[in-house]
């Protein structure tokens, strides 16, 4: 893997994902798209997809063996997902901070208000994932969005988006650099 040099105040990208009950219910989809864009996250790519078995066992290989493992993979796999690529300052943290605890008896309790404590079912079907460091996000992002490269968007993108003017395409559903004089608008790829 190759470093990617970024400024000390360089956004911060994070793969999230919402899973299959949220995706399945358009209020529960939308209510969580509304939180990612009114806690200011820059959404940078999104896609909507039915995740192969082979691709979530290998994604979530690092639990093989333990006891919820195929419990995860089948409900993974069962619906439709949509991933993003977010970029915020602290887009890991805030990101995890705003889904709350994993377990959703205890996100209830500690985080009411996060989106698996007001949203989640059970443990697995807890509405949404996250990274949980900068080495996970690089890892799960190519594998969610192998055609982006980080290191390009740190180099082309990264820098527009955190100087701004930046808008909001609902069409697209990402955030794309105000046009300034004849500059093009990133691809969604």
């Amino acid at each position: 893997m190759t470093s990617i040099l970024r400024s000390p105040q360089a956004l911060q990208l994070t793969l999230a994902l919402i899973k299959p009950d949220a995706v399945a219910h358009p209020l529960i989809l939308e209510a969580v798209h509304q939180q990612i864009l009114s806690n200011k996250f820059l959404i940078v790519r999104t896609r909507e997809l039915q995740w192969k078995l082979e691709d979530c066992r290998r994604f979530y290989r690092e639990h093989e063996g333990r006891f919820f493992y195929q419990r995860l993979v089948e409900f993974m796999t069962s619906g439709p997902i949509r991933a993003y690529i977010l970029a915020h300052k602290d887009a890991i943290q805030l990101w995890r901070t705003l889904m709350g605890p994993t377990r959703v008896f205890r996100a209830r309790y500690i985080a009411p208000d996060s989106i698996r404590g007001s949203l989640g079912l059970t443990d697995t079907r807890n509405t949404t994932h996250g990274s949980d460091s900068v080495v996970s996000a690089s890892r799960e992002i190519a594998a969610f969005f192998p055609d982006f490269s980080e290191q390009r968007w740190y180099e082309e993108e990264e820098p527009q988006l955190r100087c701004g003017p930046v808008h909001y395409s609902p069409e697209e559903g990402i955030h794309c650099a105000a046009e300034t004089g004849g500059h093009k608008q990133p691809n969604k790829a």
